[in-house]
């Protein structure tokens, strides 16, 4: 049964990656980790909370970074557009709000802690800008020889990106710590814009879910917004990203992947960029050269994720 750290900033596609996780019966998720990128850090880390006490999820809430990990970068503007201005499509969340208590340590420190409880057993999923990751790195560098794998939502390789056409947004929000978690000694795995970009769930198919009520309901609700911006690009449906990233942590064989050592542009008309030079391929002296070989997903199976998404959200999986 893995034991999940899933790194959030709820999030529309956030929140059904933490319920399926919640769902998954071969999942133990031992908690959460949140970040600034979908809204700001108090909003996402609300979200968090919320979703928790929404869901029924009893895991520990540790709110994370705010800025990003070089505190020089702005941080940019929230997508509101996409994810609504509270994070959660802008639905309308009980007044008064009450929460569950958030775990006293910051993200970083959560992962530091939880990792070395756990050495060796605990798979990080990151759906979010990897600056937690990459502050645990700096304060614990043996972080990775105690992390079973991480998964990385982010990065587009061989199509374009979705906020500029060279960078993916959870890359390009804190480039240089995705650079550095890419180039850290753990197992890596990109599930990118690559797959995820083919993996969809249309209104119909979640309205279908919905009619199972409670949770299911929830984030039917959530995702209207976020469904409504996607219709310009896919008609009348959502690309599930977060989810995706999830699915392989459970089916990795329901993917294509390739190796090679990654670095991220952290400057430039291309910041943000994911460049993956392929395991074994010559090049003279490069910014590659003594970089860990990570994976990167390249294929997928789209029709089987999106099964096995509907599967676990339904209790059926």
């Amino acid at each position: 049964m893995p034991k999940v750290i899933f790194d959030t900033d709820p999030g529309v596609d956030d929140a059904m990656a933490l319920l399926f996780l919640h769902l998954h019966p071969e999942v133990e998720l031992l908690g959460i980790t949140t970040v600034f990128g979908n809204a700001a850090i108090e909003t996402t880390t609300r979200n968090a909370l919320f979703l928790c006490a929404a869901f029924g999820i009893d895991a520990p809430v540790a709110q994370g970074a705010g800025v990003t990990f070089d505190p020089a970068r702005a941080p940019g503007q929230w997508p509101e557009a996409i994810h609504g201005r509270n994070g959660l499509g802008d639905i309308a969340l009980p007044e008064p709000l009450t929460l569950p208590a958030l775990d006293p340590r910051d993200g970083a420190q959560f992962i530091i802690d939880t990792v070395r409880a756990h050495p060796g057993d605990v798979s990080i999923v990151a759906v979010g800008r990897m600056t937690n990751l990459a502050l645990a790195l700096q304060r614990d560098p043996q972080l990775p020889e105690l992390v079973k794998d991480v998964t990385i939502m982010g990065g587009a390789f061989c199509v374009q990106g979705n906020v500029t056409p060279a960078a993916e947004a959870n890359i390009h929000g804190d480039p240089e710590a995705a650079d550095l978690v890419l180039g850290a000694a753990w197992p890596v795995t990109v599930i990118g814009l690559d797959v995820t970009t083919q993996t969809q769930m249309s209104r119909a198919e979640l309205a279908q879910l919905a009619q199972g009520g409670g949770s299911l309901a929830l984030l039917h609700d959530i995702s209207q917004k976020y469904i409504d911006f996607y219709d310009r690009i896919i008609p009348d449906a959502m690309l599930v990203h977060d989810t995706c990233a999830c699915v392989h942590l459970l089916r990795p064989d329901l993917f294509r992947t390739v190796e090679g050592q990654m670095r991220v542009v952290c400057g430039g008309i291309a910041e943000g960029q994911t460049i993956l030079k392929p395991a074994g391929r010559p090049f003279p002296p490069s910014p590659w050269d003594g970089v860990p070989v990570q994976r990167a997903a390249i294929g997928v199976a789209p029709e089987a994720v999106m099964h096995l998404i509907g599967q676990v959200l339904s209790g059926r999986g």
